[in-house]
């Protein structure tokens, strides 16, 4: 007995060490806006434990002092002026010093006036697309973790489920503006350490704004339910530096610009289709096979079957329209800005010519560029 008593008091006394070691409390963050709020967190708990403490403490004493067996006579009375005054009174006291600093920090996080940049965050099932106002720079950024990984097949890695292909890169000391929509279903872009937390809604335009002082790079995710791979929709966001941030602006826009000149060079390439193929099941894993499955067959009443489709064996002017300009009101996005000419005509030539779709097509650049109007 003695010593259950001791690992139990032993136990309260780690406590502390093991909340913080197990971070069952919000962090402060790595902005300013982000301790405000941990700060007006923090508050409203105190807040919360000593109005607990006083009214378990009043209830408890009422119990043990005024109980049946020391004779207590219950008193009799229906209504007390005074009681009532300061029942009303009392919360509404305390409303308002809870009112106080919640506004402030309220206004402050839904100030987005006067940013350095702006950048445009578009969420679409299950990736984010980044732009950059005022600068050619674009991209989406898609979830890097790697099948074998989320099969069990292979260990976990550090950032499991964390990690991107392309990170959003944003300046160390400059504020910066968040435009959040959403091409399909509402996803919300949370990022813990900048306390931003915003939905993506279609249709809608909503405001959001971090200032970064630490450069290093932060990791959120989707918080809101938007469908199968819900979970497999991570935010990552790296911070730079002004000077290098301002390198790596100038290198996307260069970048951007050979990227144009080499889809229009592509217009004139022809694949064979032993390229065609090995590029088309790279876009096609990456791209496709989370909804039609990596042997093409699908969800049986939620995603089509690719393998003996009529679209994939059918006209190839079809099936080009629907892999670029996808389909309305389904989860057929349309990925004619997402993928280069030459990844459209791959993947849509792989599609044709995968498992038992053995058409034989091989899908040109210049005929998906034609379908693109270009």
């Amino acid at each position: 007995m003695k010593s259950k008593l001791l690992g139990g008091l032993s136990a309260l006394v780690a406590a502390p060490s093991m909340a913080e070691s197990m971070s069952w409390n919000m962090s402060p963050g790595v902005t300013e806006i982000s301790q405000q709020v941990y700060g007006l967190h923090m508050t409203i708990f105190y807040i919360c434990c000593v109005i607990a403490a006083v009214v378990f403490g009043v209830m408890i004493y009422a119990l043990i002092r005024h109980r049946k067996s020391k004779g207590a006579v219950p008193a009799h009375f229906h209504e007390s002026t005074k009681v009532e005054i300061l029942w009303t009174v009392i919360p509404f006291l305390i409303l308002i010093g809870m009112a106080v600093p919640a506004t402030s920090t309220l206004i402050a996080m839904e100030d987005p006036s006067d940013a350095d940049l702006t950048i445009q965050v578009t969420g679409s099932q299950w990736k984010w697309h980044y732009k950059y106002f005022d600068h050619e720079v674009e991209f989406y950024s898609l979830m890097s973790t790697p099948a074998e990984q989320i099969a069990n097949a292979e260990a976990k890695g550090e950032n499991y489920l964390l990690e991107v292909d392309k990170p959003l890169v944003i300046p160390a000391n400059r504020k910066v503006r968040f435009l959040l929509t959403s091409d399909d279903v509402i996803h919300s872009w949370w990022v813990p350490a900048f306390a931003v937390k915003k939905d993506a809604n279609p249709g809608f335009i909503n405001e959001a704004w971090t200032k970064v002082d630490k450069p290093g790079t932060y990791r959120g995710q989707c918080a809101e339910l938007c469908g199968k791979d819900h979970g497999f929709m991570p935010v990552v966001v790296e911070v730079l530096p002004e000077s290098e941030f301002d390198a790596w602006l100038a290198e996307q826009e260069q970048a951007t610009l050979v990227a144009a000149e080499a889809e229009q060079a592509s217009l004139a390439q022809t694949l064979t289709l032993d390229e065609s193929m090995a590029l088309g099941e790279q876009v096609y894993t990456g791209r496709c096979a989370a909804c039609h499955q990596p042997n093409g067959m699908g969800l049986q009443g939620v995603f089509p079957a690719i393998s003996g489709s009529p679209i994939a064996v059918g006209a190839i002017g079809e099936h080009i329209d629907i892999v670029v300009n996808g389909k309305a009101g389904t989860a057929m996005q349309a990925f004619g800005s997402q993928l280069t000419l030459k990844e459209l005509a791959a993947v849509i030539t792989f599609q044709r010519n995968a498992w038992d779709n053995q058409t034989g097509d091989v899908v040109q650049t210049a005929e998906v560029a034609e379908a693109l109007g270009q």
